[in-house]
């Protein structure tokens, strides 16, 4: 099952993730050095085990190359009060 977390922007590419109202881990983006492109990273807080992790977690720590696909990822989540968004 699906689960529907939405994200809060803090910095610069950088994002609580929250589910339910509490705040189950992030994503960010890591900074490219020697002309590497970037790489986002969605993760929890907890290491919960796998059957307790929320939907799509399958591991801690998942990597992604842009941060659409870490959108598409968790299911279209929504960013919440983003300021760049006004």
């Amino acid at each position: 099952m699906r689960i529907t977390c939405s994200l809060q922007r803090l910095a610069s590419c950088s994002y609580d993730l929250v589910l339910d109202g509490k705040i189950i881990g992030g994503v960010v983006r890591e900074i490219a050095t020697g002309g590497d492109a970037p790489v986002w990273h969605a993760k929890l807080l907890d290491d919960p085990p796998l059957i307790k992790r929320p939907y799509p977690f399958s591991k801690i720590d998942h990597t992604f190359g842009t941060f659409n696909a870490v959108m598409v990822w968790l299911g279209g989540a929504a960013i919440a009060n983003d300021p760049l968004a006004a």
